[in-house]
């Protein structure tokens, strides 16, 4: 494993290293994570199809990346996260992809990549301008570069803090800065539409970091959880079909690198 950035490889600010096992043990588990593999996997499918060469920023315990792995056997996957905490689990998800530690804001890459995707990242970086400027120049021309993010500053909560997150986007917000890092915007919708009002309703119960249960939307009843990952298959259907969902906690992106 490369190490690019040894100073933050065990701790830094943006996200807690320790959280990496939590996620390990309950991300197939839960139909949030599961769902938003299969918009990731169709975003790919649907606009890279062709792509041989992909890099995932912040790829975690591996699991997003053990499902384009999946999708696209012959692909030569690599994954970086800034604490090596993360890429333990993932190297042993995903033991034929390449893994790196590397600060996002800083990376060794010119024109190497078809694809780099960043999947609920940008949100713990106070200079997200400046990582989605990198990743321009990591990628081939004409490269493309998928993103989700949490939306809608209004949805604010206690989870956004105990996740250390720096901010929840608007659509407008982040079509800016991707566009002014160098992208054509190709495809851009909400999910987790449908699902809003419950998790609106989850949300405003903890007022307060006491009252909130940071596992709690993790472990949900089977049958529950079953009636929620039906309930965004129905939202990818509607995707799928090129409709655009207005609202919705997280936000799908599909870009292109542009030639100047």
């Amino acid at each position: 494993m490369d190490a690019w950035s040894p100073d933050f490889m065990n701790e830094g600010s943006g996200f807690k290293a320790e959280y990496f096992e939590t996620l390990a043990q309950l991300e197939a588990n839960n139909f949030w994570f599961r769902g938003r593999n299969a918009f990731i996997v169709h975003a790919l499918n649907a606009y890279f199809p062709n792509m041989t060469r992909y890099m995932e920023i912040g790829c975690g315990t591996g699991f997003v990346l053990s499902g384009v792995a999946q999708a696209f056997p012959a692909a030569r996957l690599c994954g970086s996260e800034i604490f090596c905490a993360g890429l333990e689990f993932a190297q042993r998800r995903v033991p034929g992809a390449r893994f790196m530690q590397m600060d996002a804001r800083n990376m060794p890459f010119t024109d190497e990549f078809d694809v780099i995707g960043a999947y609920d990242v940008l949100e713990h970086i106070p200079e997200d301008e400046q990582v989605l400027t990198e990743m321009r120049r990591a990628l081939v021309p004409g490269g493309g570069l998928i993103l989700t993010v949490p939306q809608h500053p209004w949805l604010w909560s206690e989870a956004d803090a105990y996740a250390c997150h720096v901010r929840r986007y608007t659509a407008d917000e982040l079509h800016k800065k991707v566009t002014q890092a160098g992208f054509e915007i190709v495809r851009s919708t909400s999910f987790v539409s449908l699902l809003l009002p419950a998790m609106l309703a989850a949300r405003r119960k903890a007022r307060s970091p006491a009252e909130f249960d940071p596992q709690k939307e993790l472990r949900l009843p089977k049958w529950l959880d079953k009636v929620f990952e039906t309930t965004l298959r129905v939202e990818l259907a509607l995707v799928r079909a090129k409709l655009s969902l207005p609202v919705g906690g997280s936000r799908l992106l599909v870009a292109r690198k542009t030639s100047h």
